[in-house]
């Protein structure tokens, strides 16, 4: 279940589960993050990473926004496009309408200015199924951004980026929002951008601590093989 959400709180999961076929993902998990916080979700793979940040997500839903494991563009639209999606819901369907035909200026230029800030404005109307794959991840993150909701909950949202690309794109996402809570695979990035780690194993939480009194090998025995 989730719990209500506490002052000064983002997100509180109380004894929160979940199951996939019939088989338990995550048991028992009493989670809170709190404002202003940047919380690593780290754990081998398997362990519910990507189910605990679904459980997020569904929390909260309006204050939430989405970094998801795939970048799920819609690929023959343009950047432009799939990053100006990241607002549908605050804008009329009118105005949505005739975005996908002919875009306002100001639409196009505050797109833009996100996607300098991947190092993708020069992508802005390329189709975004011509784009590699980590272009494509940074285009998940940029519609991200534009989204601007406080809390941004990402599940592996730069695993296709070099770990100096990866650290611009996260200290980006830390600078527009108000929380962070990231599942990542990559411990030295999860050490120098978050100031919490949580891992998971077997779906419960197994360690929760800040980020200063962890180091590698601390984190080491959670992503040997089981």
């Amino acid at each position: 279940m989730a719990g209500a959400v506490e002052e000064g709180a983002s997100i509180v999961l109380e004894n929160a589960s979940a199951a996939y076929d019939g088989r338990p993902v995550l048991s028992g998990i009493d989670l809170t993050v709190r404002r202003g916080e940047r919380v690593a979700l780290m754990g081998r793979s398997g362990a519910g990473k990507s189910t605990l940040i679904g459980l997020i997500h569904g929390q909260a839903p309006e204050r939430v926004a989405l970094v998801p494991q795939a970048a799920a563009l819609v690929r023959p639209l343009s950047v432009f496009h799939n990053v100006y999606m990241g607002r549908l819901d605050r804008r009329s369907t009118l105005h949505n309408l005739r975005t996908l035909v002919r875009p306002a200026r100001a639409d196009i230029a505050a797109v833009e200015n996100i996607l300098a800030r991947v190092g993708l404005a020069d992508k802005l109307w390329a189709k975004a199924g011509e784009l590699s794959g980590g272009q494509q991840q940074r285009v998940s993150v940029a519609r991200a951004l534009y989204n601007g909701r406080p809390i941004l909950v990402g599940d592996e949202p730069v695993s296709a980026l070099d770990r100096q690309q990866g650290g611009r794109i996260l200290a980006e996402l830390a600078r527009s929002h108000e929380t962070l809570i990231l599942a990542l695979h990559d411990v030295a990035l999860a050490l120098a951008q978050t100031d919490r780690i949580v891992v998971l194993d077997g779906g419960r939480i197994v360690l929760d601590a800040p980020t200063k009194d962890l180091d590698p090998a601390r984190l080491k025995p959670f992503y040997e093989a089981a």
